[in-house]
């Protein structure tokens, strides 16, 4: 072996800084490595990571194995104890060209530098070459935001990314005009909490307002999405752009958890249950062809039969069609875990339950849109998506990364089918 090898787990933007560091390690001549970008979110997750570092291990006797990520950031010890782990570098160490360059520059060093995790509350700024853009041929995503302020009872996630900071706008900006000019369709703006982006800039401006600049200085972008946000949180222009932008596509992700006001407040949630319904319903009055989709956790502590149907019956009254469905897995050092919690096998009934309700969700919204005209964004030669972020099938192969206009002829329950 001789280029590094990269195992990634979690979010998007792990799959981000994953490339990043991949760019990084190959600058610094990094070689005969292994490097496991591990995820915090749930215990689940953690013990997913342990396991592929074994795995790897056994298939990579002779490299170096090295492990970062937001589980690496916040229990630094318990893969340092793993005799299979070479050396944990934390969240901020492994978007730093020195760190790469000092793994290339030195083999294995001392024991005392085995552990290299900085505390993540102290940064201020979120490195620049986290926006260079990544993603397939088709679409590229920029983060322009990371960490966060907020502590949901459940979430271990700022402990691993530390408070929100934002990417300038200007500097967004200018970053979108080159992936426009190297003939990106679409670019997502992806981030940890990205409807917090801009509180800690110079006016504290709204991300509302990143929005409309780059669609107003970006004439040339076909196609702008927004990945997850909270709604409680969406500003004035962030709603009227997403209500009127032909450019925005009428796809946004929810991050709403449960549809039970007592569960949200026991989950620290800023939003209740008739704010979720009345975002959904503004939107869809402005732009009725919105697409939602949204994040739920079932079988979240203390939650009842009757808070859980509160949460299945969200489905109908948001209108969502796209579920990420999670059942509830506590994780060590967050107060949900100290919690009375549900069964496992409850939670797991419950999750069934919501992924159910969410099929037929997709099913119907589906059926809609047979007969319609779609413009599609190719993301294999036949395979692409709508701008609601439906997958459309075609009989013969198209441009990868073009916008294919076609007429939908069925569907098959999962996804369209281009006539």
């Amino acid at each position: 072996m001789t280029a590094p090898v990269f195992s990634t787990f979690g979010c998007r933007l792990n799959a981000y800084e994953t490339q990043a560091m991949t760019d990084l390690a190959a600058k610094a001549g990094l070689r005969n490595a292994v490097v496991v970008n591990t995820c915090a979110v749930t215990g689940e997750a953690v013990r997913q990571a342990r396991q592929q570092i074994r795995k790897l291990r056994r298939q990579h006797p002779e490299a170096r194995l090295i492990v970062t990520g937001c589980a690496a950031q916040t229990e630094p010890q318990t893969f340092a104890a793993m005799p299979e782990v070479d050396q944990v570098i934390g969240n901020l160490e492994k978007m730093r060209g020195q760190t790469w360059q000092r793994l290339a520059g030195t083999g294995l060093i001392g024991e005392t530098e085995a552990v290299q995790v900085d505390d993540i509350m102290s940064a201020t700024e979120t490195a620049g070459h986290l926006i260079d853009g990544f993603g397939t041929r088709a679409r590229a995503y920029v983060q322009v935001q990371n960490g966060c302020d907020h502590r949901c009872t459940f979430c271990i996630i700022p402990y691993g990314r530390g408070n929100s900071r934002s990417v300038p706008a200007g500097v967004v900006v200018d970053q979108i005009k080159r992936l426009v000019d190297g003939g990106f369709n679409e670019v997502v703006l992806t981030g940890v909490d990205l409807t917090s982006w801009g509180a800690d800039l110079p006016g504290r401006p709204p991300l509302g307002d990143l929005v409309q600049r780059i669609l107003t200085l970006v004439p040339d972008l076909p196609r702008l999405r927004i990945s997850s946000i909270d709604s409680i949180e969406a500003d004035t222009a962030l709603v009227d752009a997403a209500g009127s932008e032909p450019r925005l596509m009428p796809h946004l992700h929810i991050s709403l958890q449960a549809g039970d006001d007592m569960i949200l407040k026991r989950m620290k949630r800023r939003h209740g249950r008739d704010d979720a319904i009345r975002f959904c319903e503004e939107l869809r009055a402005r732009r009725p062809g919105m697409v939602f989709g949204a994040d739920i956790i079932a079988g979240f502590p203390t939650e009842t039969d009757a808070m859980f149907e509160n949460s299945l019956k969200l489905i109908e009254d948001c209108g969502l069609t796209w579920l990420h469905v999670f059942p509830y897995s506590a994780r060590k050092g967050t107060p949900a875990a100290r919690m009375p919690q549900v069964p496992k096998v409850v939670r797991k009934e419950r999750a069934a339950r919501l992924r159910q309700a969410g099929a037929a969700r997709v099913a119907a919204h589906l059926a809609t849109q047979v007969g319609t005209e779609q413009q599609i964004l190719m993301e294999r030669p036949r395979l692409g998506r709508t701008e609601g972020f439906a997958e459309v099938a075609f009989a013969a192969d198209q441009p990868v990364g073009g916008i294919a206009a076609a007429r939908i002829g069925g569907h098959d329950g999962l996804r369209l089918i281009a006539a």
